[in-house]
């Protein structure tokens, strides 16, 4: 089918390629529904499914074993059975995510989790003593200024990659993984395509919509994700919308534990988000991974050399208060939401130094906290709204 607007009808997705607004509605309700269809149809279809907790994961790995990577970051959904193999001080991900695992909701052949923190570190082995599949801790680099990060990353890539061969039972070539790689190198560029929509021209491409259209990637085939995309682009650069009296903002603290999409559409109400970390897995790596070569040396090269950053990566190349004051310049933002998940330790300890780093540019900035599953957002948009008065008329 071509990447063009038009019917788009799969056991994913069915949207007739016409109504923007069918599309969005469409991505939310799939973002949102804590059973997820996809992994249910894939499965039924003969498909082997890896679920990876955040932060960034090398999925083009798995595509290329014929598996669907799946982006774990939980979901709306009380955790009675989880809340028994926790602690009561922990965030909400670390326990939805393994809910709706217990509860047969999300059925997996291989979990793979990351030691972003504490908690992240234990899930791996609390979900392997729950599973009879296997459950594994990819060790992303700690030190990435190391001259040795790239060849000791490209070789936590090969283990990795035999674990997915023999959950999958079946080898992955090298020619294989180079055109797995081409798909997720196209995707990232029609991400960022999404992007500069939202930098240039914010008030064609809400905060709210932009998350959708990017969380169905963690949940369909990435060539179907490929197709959506390329079909809502040149929509939405046509799309009738005049902009409006908003002020520009940069929203951090969305790396790991994602806020409900309510309370991004109430951000949405009153200012444009022109730039985020939200599921900034997916586009981690900010330029094409070349194909020539070790595909493993390359996508490991990628993680450290065209990557973005996070509260959960210590580069000293990348430091974060930096590159959030690079961030806002970038996206011309006059304003930057800081924010961060309950209980979230990485999160709440850079709000410090980002708060710091505004106060001596004298950037206005308005900070919070969320939770996954919080039900009203109406006392952070007044807040919310009280600030933006008070920039705009300052």
């Amino acid at each position: 089918m071509p990447d063009s607007p038009g019917p788009l009808v799969t056991p994913y997705l069915t949207w007739t390629g016409e109504r923007l607004d069918d599309l969005f509605a469409l991505a939310r309700d799939l973002t949102e529904d804590a059973t997820f269809p996809t992994v249910h149809r894939w499965r039924e279809s003969g498909g082997k499914v890896v679920g990876h907790f955040q932060v960034y994961f090398p999925e083009e790995i798995a595509h290329a074993a014929g598996m669907l990577p799946v982006k774990v970051r939980g979901a709306r959904v009380e955790p009675r059975q989880a809340d028994a193999r926790f602690g009561s001080y922990l965030c909400s991900v670390i326990k939805t995510s393994l809910e709706v695992a217990l509860s047969g909701q999300l059925p997996l052949d291989l979990f793979v989790s990351h030691p972003i923190c504490d908690a992240a570190r234990n899930l791996a082995a609390v979900w392997g003593r729950n599973f009879p599949y296997r459950s594994e801790i990819l060790y992303l680099p700690q030190n990435p200024n190391s001259r040795y990060a790239a060849t000791y990353l490209r070789e936590e890539y090969a283990r990795l990659k035999g674990v997915i061969e023999d959950v999958a039972g079946r080898s992955i070539k090298d020619s294989v993984l180079r055109r797995s790689m081409l798909v997720f190198n196209r995707n990232r560029r029609l991400l960022r395509s999404l992007g500069r929509i939202r930098r240039e021209t914010p008030w064609l491409l809400a905060v709210d919509e932009a998350y959708v259209l990017t969380a169905i990637g963690g949940l369909v085939p990435r060539e179907e994700h490929n197709r959506v995309l390329a079909a809502a682009l040149p929509l939405i650069w046509t799309r009738n919308a005049k902009p409006q009296g908003r002020i520009r903002v940069v929203f951090e603290g969305g790396f790991c534990e994602q806020p409900p999409i309510d309370l991004l559409h109430a951000i949405s109400e009153s200012c444009y988000v022109v730039d985020d970390d939200l599921l900034v897995g997916l586009r981690w790596i900010r330029k094409d991974v070349p194909v020539a070569g070790d595909p493993l040396l390359n996508l490991a090269r990628a993680y450290l050399e065209h990557s973005t950053y996070s509260s959960v990566q210590h580069d000293l190349r990348k430091p974060k208060e930096k590159m959030l004051l690079r961030r806002i310049r970038r996206a011309r933002a006059q304003a930057a939401i800081i924010t961060a998940a309950k209980m979230c330790e990485p999160g709440l300890d850079e709000q410090v130094a980002y708060t710091r780093a505004l106060d001596a540019k004298g950037l206005p900035y308005f900070v919070s906290e969320f939770e996954e599953r919080m039900t009203s957002v109406d006392h952070l948009q007044l807040q919310l709204e009280t600030f933006v008065e008070n920039v705009l008329f300052a």
